[in-house]
């Protein structure tokens, strides 16, 4: 029998667009674009578990693109600029629950607006797909994204202690959200 899971992730990995707004599959074209994005925010990868600066870049780069069905980043373009990544995690049953990560959106975009549009996009496909549950993971440090994922609509359902180390050496405190098929008003 075939992993699920696997199948479960692939299967939600599509192109998904709003207008002027676009998540592209991560593909090779879209390395130059998204290391110019990564760059224009040189503070927050502090906060992040891996570095997109510097020479750190083009492997995590392969790691995204190369992340297997358990892990599908999207490179997000907005007026057909790249200006940031999301993806889909494999968390939890398959065929009944996701987590939405590894996402960043350049600084100038940031209280616009878009992220809510891409999470929308994702939460509508994902629910739609007949999906349960969305998950989120969030650095404990990190309020304005706490902050925008509750704005979605998520609860929050805990926070898993020192959960990681991030690569600057840092011990990660993890809040976990979610949000229900039930709960997602759109």
């Amino acid at each position: 029998m075939s992993d699920v899971r696997e199948l479960n992730v692939d299967g939600l990995y599509i192109p998904l667009n709003d207008g002027d707004l676009r998540l592209d599959p991560l593909g090779d074209y879209h390395r130059e674009p998204l290391r110019k994005a990564c760059a224009e925010d040189t503070v927050i990868w502090d906060i992040y578990p891996y570095n997109y600066l510097g020479d750190a870049f083009d492997g995590q780069f392969v790691r995204m693109r190369d992340g297997g069905m358990a892990r599908r980043v999207y490179a997000i373009v907005a007026c057909g600029e790249v200006v940031g990544m999301t993806g889909w995690i494999a968390s939890g049953e398959p065929g009944w629950s996701i987590e939405i990560g590894n996402s960043y959106i350049v600084p100038r975009l940031r209280g616009t607006g878009i992220n809510r549009r891409i999470k929308k996009l994702m939460l509508d496909h994902a629910f739609a797909a007949g999906l349960q549950r969305v998950g989120f993971k969030v650095d404990a440090v990190n309020r304005r994204s706490c902050a925008a994922v509750l704005k979605l609509g998520c609860k929050e359902e805990g926070l898993l202690r020192r959960e990681r180390q991030t690569w600057t050496g840092r011990v990660r405190d993890t809040l976990v959200f979610s949000i229900l098929a039930d709960e997602w008003t759109g």
